[in-house]
């Protein structure tokens, strides 16, 4: 994307030349019926909007949705552009897979969780890594000191991912992972368990976030400078578009942008904007985009107000759907499809009264629901404490079934679909993207708009101006700001035990005592060569390193010498 393309700009004019104005008839029902039952009752006539900031009527009519809204806009559930969702049957053929989270202390906690939730019924494993794994730093290392295992499991080396799916038949899971920096390794450790398992690469199923782009906007989890990083998931894409047929090598995140504090409006703009410069450098690589977007997924969050987050994930499967076709030429249906998982929101959770968190999740599961994920992770009541218990992970799972199996939502596609409320609201949301979509490129596309802070910035102003209205009392939190309750109990909340630090250690050691190091050096310094050649694809040596027992950090520090580090600039 550059400052040359037109599309962006064009395409808003489009969407903008398409807005109606208020009819006549509301503005009558306004003025004639509305104001006076407001004085007559002492009714406060407020302008209300929702969190992106958009202002929101009393009441919608059909003359707020265009008048050739219809098949070009709406179209059948799996038809272009999909806003009615991405298969024909959706949910009455195949439930969203059930996809909860998990991830902590030792490699041995985490196999016992992920076999504890594949017994009570989830569909797909999700698995989340602490810091020092995030960061690509072993566990000796002296950053890593109180951090092993606490946010996440503790991944070190191949023996630790060989342990976490002991007794788990990579053929038949579909595993997430939720890694960005250290994304490369993480995978090359995934398909170096499958191949020690016997499992062929062409039946290894899943995905792994690796969504860099995010990392600088919104989570601030890197080793590398951008363009180091953007060059391992250019990497990642060829090789498994190649090799991995059904693996998904990069999920568009979102959920951490939504997490940093930005508006629904700016997690839907900011997202798919990381997602047009991921299929751009795929292009740039020699691929085609009909073989390689299909393997492109996304990660979106569902916070608690519903129609605006319904109207979000429609408005993202038509946006993706016409720039794919429009802009990036692809042919094929399953190049333009947004598929996504979606996980409940964690800043909407408080620890005040935690099982009001309960109810909240449950509003945001149904919102996921009604906007037509692919796959859900429904929070747990208690995290806003600390990682989830088993119970509240069971009472988070046990949602999606009450609203998969007893609520008949799954019965009608896209139930919503056809309120005048929520097609204007989709419509809305769509042109605020295009204006970011506008703006972005004017600043020379996504990368110097991080670059520059311009994202970051964003994002910063619209938290703060939530957490003041908070404050202010001008929104609602239930047990917060309103409604408190004194000398509330505490909570059992899980505690990962400081022996997870000693437990890898000890693993550490014992793989340094019995690996190859000839084989180690070898593969470092194979590694470290290819880095210094950008043609050279670095998913092969990389797998190698593993499979000799490098370490994730070894690996890592490779390319700290190569590519160095990256500090982000400064928001004024």
């Amino acid at each position: 994307m550059t400052r040359r393309d037109t599309y962006w700009s064009t395409k808003l004019a489009e969407i903008s030349s398409r807005r109606p104005t208020a009819g006549k008839k509301y503005e009558e029902w306004n003025k004639n019926v509305l104001s006076p039952w407001n004085r007559q009752t002492g009714s406060k006539e407020d302008d209300r909007e929702n969190t992106s900031g958009i202002p929101v009527k009393p009441v919608y009519r059909a003359e707020d949705v265009p008048a050739d809204y219809g098949d070009r806009d709406l179209g059948m559930p799996g038809e272009y552009p999909f806003t009615r969702g991405v298969y024909p049957n959706m949910y009455r053929g195949r439930l969203w897979t059930m996809r909860m989270f998990s991830g902590f202390g030792t490699p041995e906690d985490t196999n016992r969780r992920l076999k504890y939730l594949i017994s009570h019924g989830e569909s797909g494993l999700s698995i989340a890594f602490d810091m020092p794994t995030l960061y690509g730093y072993d566990c000796d290392n002296k950053r890593a000191e109180g951090e092993v295992g606490k946010c996440g499991v503790n991944v070190t080396s191949l023996r630790d991912m060989e342990v976490i799916f002991d007794g788990i038949d990579l053929s038949s899971v579909s595993t997430s992972m939720t890694i960005n920096a250290p994304a490369i390794i993480l995978l090359a450790m995934y398909l170096a368990v499958a191949r020690k398992q016997g499992v062929p690469f062409s039946k290894v199923s899943g995905t792994v976030q690796a969504d860099i782009l995010k990392e600088y906007i919104a989570q601030k989890e890197w080793m590398y400078p951008p363009e180091a990083h953007l060059r391992m998931i250019r990497d990642m894409m060829v090789y498994c578009t190649r090799n991995v047929p059904k693996w998904n090598y990069i999920s568009i995140s979102g959920y951490h942008i939504r997490e940093a504090g930005s508006s629904a409006v700016q997690e839907l703009a900011f997202t798919l904007a990381d997602g047009f410069h991921y299929v751009q450098m795929g292009k740039e690589a020699g691929l085609n985009v009909d073989d390689f977007a299909p393997r492109l997924s996304f990660f979106f969050n569902s916070s608690i107000n519903f129609f605006e987050e319904v109207a979000k994930l429609r408005a993202a499967r038509r946006i993706w759907a016409t720039v794919m076709k429009e802009k990036f030429g692809a042919k094929s249906e399953k190049a333009m499809l947004l598929r996504f998982h979606t996980q409940t929101s964690g800043y909407s959770l408080t620890w005040q009264q935690p099982l009001n968190n309960v109810i909240r999740t449950t509003i945001e599961a149904m919102a996921a629901v009604m906007g037509g994920t692919q796959s859900l992770h429904t929070n747990s009541y208690d995290e806003a404490w600390a990682l989830p218990s088993e119970k509240a992970v069971k009472i988070a799972l046990r949602t999606q079934q009450v609203i998969a199996e007893e609520t008949g939502i799954p019965d009608v596609i896209d139930p919503l679909g056809g309120s005048y409320y929520l097609e204007w609201l989709t419509n809305e949301v769509e042109e605020r993207a295009y204006r970011y979509f506008d703006q972005i490129e004017k600043l020379g596309g996504i990368l110097e708009a991080v670059k520059k802070g311009y994202i970051q910035k964003e994002i910063a102003q619209t938290s703060y101006r939530r957490q003041t209205r908070i404050e202010e009392g001008k929104e609602i939190m239930v047990g917060v700001n309103k409604y408190v309750e004194e000398g509330e109990t505490p909570i059992r909340i899980l505690r990962v035990s400081r022996k997870a630090q000693k437990t890898q250690l000890d693993r550490l050691t014992a793989l340094k005592g019995f690996r190859n190091e000839s084989d180690v050096r070898k593969s470092l310094e194979k590694l470290e060569a290819s880095m210094h050649n950008p043609s050279e694809n670095l998913m092969p040596h990389i797998l190698q390193a593993v499979e000799s027992y490098c370490t994730l950090e070894e690996i890592s520090n490779v390319g700290r010498k190569v590519f160095g580090g990256w500090k982000e600039p400064v928001i004024v």
